[in-house]
């Protein structure tokens, strides 16, 4: 199993027990509004970070492939069109294996 792929496991269980940790502790308690805005954006965040590393992350260097920064921007467009999360995969994927078999 590959580095990226114990990342990814981990962050999915951090995430699944950082979600069942606050019902645990909190009870019936309310968050306060800083703490709750908090909580929205650091999944998003950390999924961003990963796409991130993943698109331009090599062996302790970036890498800039034309090809898969190409699949990361369709899928951003496909997203902001609203597309279904399979479909923006494989527009993605699509685009990026396109463009390497083009070039």
């Amino acid at each position: 199993m590959s580095a990226a792929w114990i990342v990814v496991i981990a962050v999915g269980a951090g995430t699944v027990l950082f979600k069942a940790a606050g019902p645990v502790f909190l009870g019936s308690k309310e968050l306060p509004p800083r703490a709750l805005a908090l909580v929205e954006v650091l999944a998003p965040a950390m999924l961003a970070a990963l796409v991130v590393t993943q698109a331009v992350g090599g062996d302790r260097e970036l890498v800039f492939d034309g090809a898969r920064l190409a699949g990361v921007g369709a899928a951003g467009l496909a997203i902001v069109l609203r597309a279904p999360l399979v479909l923006v995969m494989t527009i993605a994927a699509t685009t990026a294996a396109l463009l390497r078999l083009a070039g």
